[in-house]
This record gives structure tokens, C-alpha cells and sequence, in this order.
């Protein structure tokens, strides 16, 4: 339909209608219904392993029993919640969440930016390609198999560390065994899996930027500290914020898969995160309810935290990830 509007055919002027969301959606399907119908499987996919089982969010508020099913557990409202934010025990591991997540950021969120910058200033081709596979290969070892390798190591019986220290004539350490160098087996285990492939980011970012902008900068004089400053780094910066905001939505978490594979009852002082105490929770007290109500907490402050991230670097940084 067209409207003309003037006193003439000479001033007449057409002006489509405006079409709502759902019209162009429709045109859109309409027009390309092959791409759209590629969606359907990724979309009933989300759909039913990560949609349907919110229902079960339901037994946080409910005093659930196994046998009389989702339905028939009787409403307690926030009972759970109240007892989650009095335990003593969920205070020294909330603190303890904190704190590996902190150190996680602090120590290993920069080590990736800082090895990609060094790859990327390499001109011999075969070193950087050999260096960056070796780093990242580890990426691809489940934690099951680097807890191994780093009790070995790191073992007193015979572990190739102690040895060394053993060596100097320094007393051994129980690194597995030490509330106070855990938390650094933690750090360092989690910095040697993953830092190699975060890394494969940033590379892939310097990808984007134009490179007459380094011959444009050379010809002003700059040398390559200032390239790296004024070019490389601003050049990335959209990804690194990005990768920070999508940190941030992990903070929570905080390895538990890791920790559940390396730490033992002497270490929980240190070590018991949000994540494995649900897991002991849930599973080895069967307290599904409470569990629940913990890993709901988890995630709403997980959730928080991303938009909270997002929205100042938005304010900030006039760039966010919507």
C-alpha cells in the first residue's frame, strides 16, 4: 500500500508503511526460510538442555523429596536461603570463592595479553608457531589428568619440585597437604592449562588491525614501544573487555572442577569453593534443596556482575558486549 500525498501528481510523495518487529521477522523467514530452518536444531537444543531444567530452580524454594517428586515437596519459601546466608560454613567458602577468583584475575587474566604481544613481535615464523602450539596444548588435558601430573611433580615421595628443593637443602613442601601454597598450586596449575589458549583470542584480534597503521606510524618515527602502545593495545582493547565481562560471569565459579580433582579434607580451610560445596552438599548429604538454593545464589550475583561489568564499560569505555 502507498500513500501519495501533495496537491498533485508533481509534489506527490510515497511513503511506505512502517512494518513492526514481527512483520520483517516474518518477510525475513519468509525470504530466506532455508537459513532459518538450519536454526531449528541450535534452537531446540537450547531450548531443552538449558530452558527446561530451570523448572528444577523450583526445589530451592521447596522442601524436596526424592520420592515425592517436584510436584509434591511442600513450599517452604525462602527457608533455605535463610539458612545459606547464617551458615558459618557457607561464609568461610564464600570468602574462599572470592579469593581464588580475585587471584585468578589478578595473576592469569593479563599473562595471556602479555604472551600474544611477545608472539606477535616475533618475526620467525617457525619458533612462534611452535611456541604458541606448545602452550596451548595443554588447553586440550582434562583436569584429571593435569591434577596427576601436578601431584607427581609436586609430590614429597619422590616428586621432581622436592627433589630440586631437596637438593638445595631446603626442607620439602606438601603442596597438596599446605593451607598456606594451595591456593598457588591452584593458580599456577590453572595459569599452565589455560593461558595458552586464551592467548589464540588475542592473536586473532592483532588479525584486525590495519596494518598501514604501523607504516603510517614508522614513517612518523615511532618506535615499537609506541607502536605498541598507541596501535596494538587500542586495537585490542574491544576483545579485552569483552573477555573481562565474560570473566566476571565465572568469578563464582572459580575452578571447581579443578579443585574438586586436587584438593582433599585438609585443605578446605582454603579451598572449599561455592561450587564444590554444593557438590558435597547436594551429593554426599543429599541436601538437594539447600544445594540448589546455594547454586542459585551463584548465579544471580554471576548474572549481576556481567551486566553491572557491561554497563560500565559502557559508561566508561564507550564499548560493552550490548
Amino acid at each position: 500500500m502507498q500513500l501519495n500525498i501533495g496537491p498533485g501528481p508533481e509534489s506527490a510523495r510515497t511513503i511506505k508503511p512502517k512494518r513492526g518487529y514481527w512483520g520483517r521477522l516474518g518477510r525475513d523467514i519468509w525470504k530466506e526460510w532455508d537459513l532459518y530452518l538450519l536454526l531449528v536444531p541450535g534452537i531446540l537444543f537450547v531450548l531443552l538442555f538449558k530452558y527446561t531444567p530451570m523448572y528444577g530452580i523450583s526445589i530451592a524454594f521447596k522442601d524436596f523429596n526424592i520420592f515425592s517428586g517436584f510436584a509434591d515437596s511442600p513450599w517452604v519459601g525462602w527457608k533455605h536461603f535463610e539458612k545459606l546466608f547464617t551458615s558459618p560454613d557457607f561464609a568461610q567458602v564464600f570468602k574462599n570463592t572470592v579469593i581464588i577468583s580475585f587471584l585468578k584475575i589478578v595473576i592469569l587474566f593479563p599473562l595471556p595479553i602479555v604472551i600474544a604481544l611477545m608472539l606477535n613481535e616475533m618475526r620467525n615464523m617457525i619458533f612462534k608457531r611452535t611456541v604458541q602450539t606448545v602452550i596451548y596444548l595443554p588447553h586440550f588435558l582434562s583436569w584429571v589428568i593435569v591434577g596427576g601430573l601436578f601431584m607427581d611433580l609436586l609430590s614429597t615421595n619422590g616428586g621432581m619440585v622436592n627433589k630440586a628443593l631437596a637438593s638445595m637443602g631446603m626442607e620439602p613442601i606438601a603442596f597438596f597437604l599446605d593451607n598456606s601454597v594451595f591456593r598457588s598450586v591452584l593458580i599456577t596449575s590453572a595459569g599452565w592449562k589455560e593461558t595458552g589458549w586464551s592467548t589464540i583470542v588475542y592473536l586473532a584480534a592483532f588479525t584486525t588491525i590495519d596494518p598501514m597503521l604501523y607504516e603510517a606510524a614508522k614513517m612518523d618515527g615511532a618506535g615499537r614501544w609506541k607502536q605498541l602502545w598507541h596501535i596494538t593495545l587500542p586495537g585490542i582493547a574491544p576483545i579485552i573487555v569483552l573477555m573481562f565481562i565474560l570473566r566476571l560471569g565465572s568469578v563464582l565459579e572459580a575452578g571447581t572442577e579443578q579443585i574438586l580433582v586436587m584438593y582433599n579434607p585438609v585443605v578446605y580451610q582454603v579451598s572449599d569453593v561455592i561450587g564444590t560445596y554444593v557438590y558435597r552438599r547436594g551429593l554426599g548429604s543429599q541436601d538437594y534443596s539447600f544445594s540448589t538454593a546455594v547454586g542459585l545464589f551463584e548465579a544471580v550475583i554471576s548474572f549481576t556482575l556481567v551486566i553491572a561489568g557491561n554497563a560500565a564499560s559502557r559508561k566508561y569505555l564507550q564499548r560493552g558486549i550490548w
